[in-house]
């Protein structure tokens, strides 16, 4: 199948290793990382996968600005403001503030690499912030500019071929380590990754299961949100999939305070997974993620499973401004 035309910007394929340790202390079950957190340095991280797929519609269309949205510390905002200024084009950053934050972390990358930032209240950004992006590519378009709009973690249509890619990527390596994953588990913050594994997985007639612990909002939400972004996909291919909605598994229970809002049990489980495996997570997905996926691990939930693979989406640099909190 011929997928859309893409960048070349990410390190990849990122590896697969195991988590002797961790597998360990959860007994007769085997749990795999990608390093989906070492596709680069300024662009780390899940979202250059699909900022791949989108920048190249957006240079296709003759862009010259990039206009996107995100949290203070939004890893794809950095990695946009990365992309755009590799690419020798513009970006403008719409980002949900509370007034005083610190500029450290994604925020502080964001304003080295070049980016323009509009920052907007947590309430204008709920209700508003398409119109305020939408606002942004009308004055561009007036000084002579042409601005294309993506979405929170560039999750639409087109940027959901990042990890349909990523899945074939992930067949292939399974042939190389001679293991078969039962199942794959992500975060969940705004649903691209997800839609292009899934997508992948019932395309090739893969027999895992995608596994999604939302990071805010509820299961519901994205299982809705996954649906539309599947069939957004498929505009451009034209090869459909027969699905339903249980078809995507979704673990709620584990947003805990609130999008990037830390409990201190996610906090303590970091750094014990830092000592234990050398291995850090962040606080807004990967934290929440891996915690949660233990937790169900020892509920039970993943009984029958013998080999499970967890997608390190990265964000790093979204853990330093957690550092009062953690010591």
């Amino acid at each position: 199948m011929t997928i859309p035309k893409s960048l070349k910007l990410a390190n990849l394929p990122t590896k697969i290793e195991k988590l002797e340790r961790l597998s360990k202390s959860l007994g007769d079950i085997n749990i795999y990382i990608k390093r989906d957190d070492q596709t680069g340095t300024e662009v780390s991280g899940n979202k250059v996968r699909k900022l791949e797929f989108a920048v190249q519609e957006a240079l296709d269309q003759g862009c010259d600005y990039l206009i996107t949205c995100g949290g203070i510390q939004s890893n794809h905002a950095r990695a946009t403001a990365a992309v755009a200024a590799k690419l020798d084009i513009n970006s403008y950053l719409v980002l949900r503030s509370n007034g005083d934050d610190p500029v450290e972390g994604n925020y502080f990358l964001n304003k080295i690499l070049g980016a323009e930032i509009c920052l907007i209240t947590p309430e204008e950004y709920r209700d508003n912030r398409m119109k305020v992006m939408e606002e942004i590519q009308r004055e561009l378009a007036g000084q002579g500019h042409k601005a294309y709009i993506l979405p929170e973690g560039a999750s639409n249509g087109i940027g959901t071929f990042g990890y349909y890619q990523a899945m074939e990527e992930i067949l292939e390596q399974e042939a190389e380590l001679d293991v078969k994953f039962d199942a794959i588990v992500t975060a969940v913050g705004s649903g691209g990754t997800y839609a292009g594994l899934f997508y992948a997985n019932k395309l090739r007639k893969n027999e895992a299961k995608i596994y999604g612990i939302n990071v805010c909002d509820d299961a519901d939400h994205f299982k809705n949100r996954v649906q539309e972004l599947v069939h957004e996909s498929i505009q451009y291919t034209k090869r459909p999939i027969h699905f339903k909605k249980e078809d995507i598994h979704m673990i709620d229970g584990y947003v805990g305070e609130g999008y990037a809002q830390s409990r201190q049990e996610e906090l303590t489980f970091i750094l014990d997974f830092a000592k234990l495996e050398g291995i850090i997570l962040d606080p807004v997905y990967t934290g929440k993620a891996m915690y949660g996926l233990v937790e169900e691990i020892k509920k039970g939930s993943f009984n029958g499973f013998k080999n499970i693979l967890f997608i390190h989406t990265g964000g790093l640099y979204g853990l330093f401004p957690k550092g009062n909190q953690l010591f």
